[in-house]
């Protein structure tokens, strides 16, 4: 089982989620498909460090649509992960 840090995401025109990345790592890009089942399998997780040193991780959401990946560092209902910098 890897660690494995995120520092940027791929986003489609609606802003969902598409990939994790942190470029110069081998497994950057994901793609969302993938990084749901290492999660789900335990297989890897996934992170991300905010300001302040404050890491979060990368969970799996059902949502109306089907699975999504998703952090929660604040009080808001908002996914953080669209956040981070384009892949």
């Amino acid at each position: 089982m890897a660690d494995r840090q995120v520092t940027k995401t791929g986003k489609d025109r609606s802003g969902d989620i598409t990939s994790l990345c942190n470029p110069g790592t081998a497994w950057s890009p994901r793609l969302k498909a993938d990084a749901i089942r290492d999660i789900e399998s335990g297989l890897h997780t996934y992170y991300v460090v905010w300001p302040g040193n404050v890491r979060t991780e990368v969970g799996v959401v059902m949502g109306p649509n089907g699975k999504y990946l998703r952090t929660d560092r604040d009080a808001t209902v908002k996914n953080n992960l669209a956040d981070l910098p384009d892949c």
